[in-house]
């Protein structure tokens, strides 16, 4: 008799830690179906349109994140409005007739150092609107001012 509760205090061992590996594997879906359902507001939604600009023929598209801001402040705020200044960026160009994808982090600072030194002069404007920043990705109409001077050294051919 003895015996048989042993066996049966063992089997309600496995038991229990069946029902705790069930109940964490419950825990995990449930918390998927939760970020699932969430939604966003309008405000915060961004179509990926907005942030890829395409090159003159239509064959590469490209994408800027922001990696590193200045702190500064911009001068003359009330004149245009709340800017930020990008110093270091990561650009991702996507070859769409084979659908290859090319990413260089590039630091705009130091290029626009290097321009002003070799080739006396820069054309580089580093202050972005902050409401031309969606998600940490700069916006295609200002893709062109953060890469002239890459592009002028050609380090970045688009």
């Amino acid at each position: 008799m003895s015996e048989e509760k042993n066996e049966i205090k063992d089997s309600e061992i496995i038991v229990s830690d069946n029902d705790t590996k069930i109940e964490s594997l419950l825990e995990t879906v449930s918390e998927a179906e939760d970020s699932r359902n969430s939604r966003i507001s309008f405000e915060e939604f961004t179509d990926e349109r907005l942030l890829v600009s395409h090159d003159a023929f239509g064959n590469k598209q490209m994408k800027i994140k922001i990696l590193e801001v200045s702190d500064e402040t911009a001068p003359i705020k009330w004149k245009f409005g709340d800017r930020v200044k990008v110093n270091k960026i990561l650009v991702t160009v996507k070859h769409l007739s084979t659908q290859e994808v090319e990413e260089g982090e590039f630091d705009i600072e130091a290029i626009e150092r290097e321009l002003a030194e070799k080739r006396h002069y820069t054309s580089t404007n580093r202050w972005v609107p902050a409401s031309d920043i969606k998600n940490g990705y700069v916006v295609g109409s200002r893709h062109t001012t953060l890469i002239s001077d890459a592009s002028a050294l050609d380090y970045i051919i688009f």
